[in-house]
Protein backbone atom coordinates (compact mmCIF):
# COMPACT_ATOMS: atom_id res chain seq x y z
CA UNK A 1 0.00 0.00 0.00
CA UNK A 2 1.68 2.79 -1.06
CA UNK A 3 1.47 6.00 1.08
CA UNK A 4 0.62 9.75 0.35
CA UNK A 5 4.04 11.88 0.43
CA UNK A 6 3.91 14.89 2.45
CA UNK A 7 4.37 18.41 0.30
CA UNK A 8 5.74 21.56 1.24
CA UNK A 9 2.91 23.55 -0.25
CA UNK A 10 0.71 24.32 3.31
CA UNK A 11 3.97 24.85 4.83
CA UNK A 12 5.74 26.98 2.10
CA UNK A 13 2.52 29.54 1.58
CA UNK A 14 2.39 30.23 5.36
CA UNK A 15 6.34 30.36 6.12
CA UNK A 16 5.91 32.69 3.01
CA UNK A 17 3.60 34.87 4.67
CA UNK A 18 5.04 35.05 7.66
CA UNK A 19 8.13 36.15 5.83
CA UNK A 20 6.84 38.52 3.54
CA UNK A 21 5.18 40.18 6.40
CA UNK A 22 8.35 40.46 8.19
CA UNK A 23 9.49 42.18 5.38
CA UNK A 24 6.92 44.72 5.35
CA UNK A 25 6.28 45.52 8.36
CA UNK A 26 10.55 45.96 8.87
CA UNK A 27 11.40 47.49 5.33
CA UNK A 28 8.12 49.70 5.16
CA UNK A 29 7.24 50.36 8.79
CA UNK A 30 10.27 50.77 10.46
CA UNK A 31 12.72 51.52 8.18
CA UNK A 32 11.73 53.31 5.03
CA UNK A 33 8.53 54.79 7.49
CA UNK A 34 6.53 54.36 4.40
CA UNK A 35 3.30 53.61 6.62
CA UNK A 36 2.24 52.08 9.23
CA UNK A 37 -1.03 49.80 10.03
CA UNK A 38 -3.26 52.84 10.23
CA UNK A 39 -1.62 55.76 8.74
CA UNK A 40 -4.21 55.81 6.05
CA UNK A 41 -6.99 55.70 8.25
CA UNK A 42 -8.49 59.12 6.99
CA UNK A 43 -8.99 58.13 3.89
CA UNK A 44 -10.25 54.51 4.57
CA UNK A 45 -13.25 52.46 3.63
CA UNK A 46 -14.37 51.16 7.17
CA UNK A 47 -14.94 54.08 9.33
CA UNK A 48 -11.52 53.90 11.36
CA UNK A 49 -10.98 56.79 13.91
CA UNK A 50 -7.88 58.68 11.83
CA UNK A 51 -4.17 57.78 13.68
CA UNK A 52 -1.98 60.55 11.85
CA UNK A 53 1.80 59.21 12.72
CA UNK A 54 2.34 62.85 12.89
CA UNK A 55 1.01 62.84 16.36
CA UNK A 56 2.56 61.11 19.64
CA UNK A 57 -1.16 59.39 20.11
CA UNK A 58 -1.09 58.47 16.32
CA UNK A 59 2.15 57.18 16.33
CA UNK A 60 1.57 55.31 19.93
CA UNK A 61 -1.87 53.37 18.29
CA UNK A 62 -0.25 52.71 15.22
CA UNK A 63 2.78 51.26 17.22
CA UNK A 64 0.41 49.02 18.72
CA UNK A 65 -0.96 47.86 15.51
CA UNK A 66 2.26 47.25 14.06
CA UNK A 67 3.26 45.05 17.08
CA UNK A 68 0.02 43.15 16.71
CA UNK A 69 0.53 43.20 12.99
CA UNK A 70 4.56 41.79 13.92
CA UNK A 71 3.18 39.16 16.49
CA UNK A 72 1.00 37.52 13.62
CA UNK A 73 3.38 36.95 11.02
CA UNK A 74 5.90 36.12 13.93
CA UNK A 75 3.05 32.80 14.82
CA UNK A 76 2.90 32.53 11.04
CA UNK A 77 6.75 31.91 10.74
CA UNK A 78 6.48 29.51 13.46
CA UNK A 79 3.54 27.30 12.33
CA UNK A 80 5.76 27.39 8.72
CA UNK A 81 8.65 26.26 10.01
CA UNK A 82 6.93 23.66 12.63
CA UNK A 83 4.66 22.18 9.28
CA UNK A 84 7.81 22.11 7.30
CA UNK A 85 9.51 20.44 10.10
CA UNK A 86 6.84 18.06 10.55
CA UNK A 87 7.18 16.84 7.02
CA UNK A 88 11.16 16.49 6.94
CA UNK A 89 11.48 14.70 10.23
CA UNK A 90 10.24 10.96 11.73
CA UNK A 91 11.52 12.22 15.39
CA UNK A 92 9.89 15.53 15.50
CA UNK A 93 7.76 14.86 18.09
CA UNK A 94 10.60 13.78 20.18
CA UNK A 95 12.27 17.57 19.21
CA UNK A 96 9.74 19.58 20.13
CA UNK A 97 9.25 18.27 22.86
CA UNK A 98 12.50 18.19 23.77
CA UNK A 99 14.72 20.36 26.56
CA UNK A 100 17.30 20.60 24.16
CA UNK A 101 16.34 22.32 21.78
CA UNK A 102 13.93 24.60 24.20
CA UNK A 103 17.24 25.08 25.97
CA UNK A 104 19.12 26.65 22.77
CA UNK A 105 16.03 28.56 22.19
CA UNK A 106 16.15 30.36 25.68
CA UNK A 107 20.17 30.80 24.81
CA UNK A 108 19.43 32.24 21.86
CA UNK A 109 16.67 34.89 23.35
CA UNK A 110 19.22 35.83 26.18
CA UNK A 111 22.20 36.28 23.81
CA UNK A 112 20.33 38.38 21.88
CA UNK A 113 19.11 40.36 24.87
CA UNK A 114 23.06 40.79 26.54
CA UNK A 115 24.30 41.84 22.98
CA UNK A 116 21.61 44.21 22.08
CA UNK A 117 21.29 45.89 25.78
CA UNK A 118 25.13 46.42 25.87
CA UNK A 119 25.32 47.75 22.98
CA UNK A 120 22.66 49.60 22.25
CA UNK A 121 21.59 50.88 25.38
CA UNK A 122 24.98 51.37 26.80
CA UNK A 123 27.25 51.52 24.20
CA UNK A 124 25.56 53.58 21.63
CA UNK A 125 22.95 54.72 24.08
CA UNK A 126 20.92 54.71 21.17
CA UNK A 127 18.02 53.94 22.79
CA UNK A 128 16.83 52.86 26.26
CA UNK A 129 14.07 49.67 27.29
CA UNK A 130 12.01 52.50 28.84
CA UNK A 131 13.19 56.51 28.63
CA UNK A 132 13.11 58.68 31.05
CA UNK A 133 13.41 58.98 34.95
CA UNK A 134 14.82 54.99 35.89
CA UNK A 135 16.04 54.20 32.43
CA UNK A 136 19.23 53.03 34.02
CA UNK A 137 17.22 50.24 35.39
CA UNK A 138 15.09 48.95 33.11
CA UNK A 139 18.13 48.79 30.76
CA UNK A 140 19.77 46.75 33.93
CA UNK A 141 16.50 44.79 34.08
CA UNK A 142 16.59 44.13 30.29
CA UNK A 143 20.49 42.76 30.83
CA UNK A 144 19.28 40.79 33.73
CA UNK A 145 16.60 39.07 32.21
CA UNK A 146 19.24 38.26 29.21
CA UNK A 147 22.05 36.54 31.64
CA UNK A 148 18.52 34.80 33.61
CA UNK A 149 17.37 33.48 30.42
CA UNK A 150 21.14 31.98 28.87
CA UNK A 151 21.55 30.52 32.58
CA UNK A 152 18.21 28.17 32.59
CA UNK A 153 18.49 27.74 29.07
CA UNK A 154 21.87 26.67 29.53
CA UNK A 155 20.69 24.61 32.68
CA UNK A 156 17.39 22.77 30.81
CA UNK A 157 19.67 21.79 27.97
CA UNK A 158 22.13 20.19 30.01
CA UNK A 159 19.97 18.10 31.74
CA UNK A 160 18.33 16.76 28.32
CA UNK A 161 18.62 13.61 26.54
CA UNK A 162 19.96 13.34 23.01
CA UNK A 163 17.64 13.81 20.46
CA UNK A 164 18.64 11.17 17.46
CA UNK A 165 16.77 10.93 14.00
CA UNK A 166 14.83 8.08 13.54
CA UNK A 167 15.32 6.39 9.91
CA UNK A 168 13.13 7.06 7.34
CA UNK A 169 11.39 3.49 7.18
CA UNK A 170 11.09 1.66 9.97
CA UNK A 171 12.68 -1.95 9.51
CA UNK A 172 10.76 -4.95 7.82
CA UNK A 173 11.44 -7.73 10.33
CA UNK A 174 13.33 -10.85 9.29
CA UNK A 175 10.31 -13.02 7.98
CA UNK A 176 13.16 -15.69 6.66
CA UNK A 177 14.14 -16.43 9.81
CA UNK A 178 10.59 -17.42 11.38
CA UNK A 179 9.75 -19.67 8.47
CA UNK A 180 9.29 -23.21 9.38
CA UNK A 181 11.85 -25.87 8.12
Amino acid sequence: MATARPTVTLPGIVLGAGLGGFLDGILLHQILQWHHMLTSTDTDNIGVAHYPATTVHGLRINTLWDGLFHTFTWLAVLTGLALLYSRVTRARGRLWTSRALWGWVLVGWGLFNLVEGVVDHHLLGIHHVRTGPGQLWWDLGFLALGALLVAGGWLLQRGARPVTAEPAEPAEPDTAARRPS
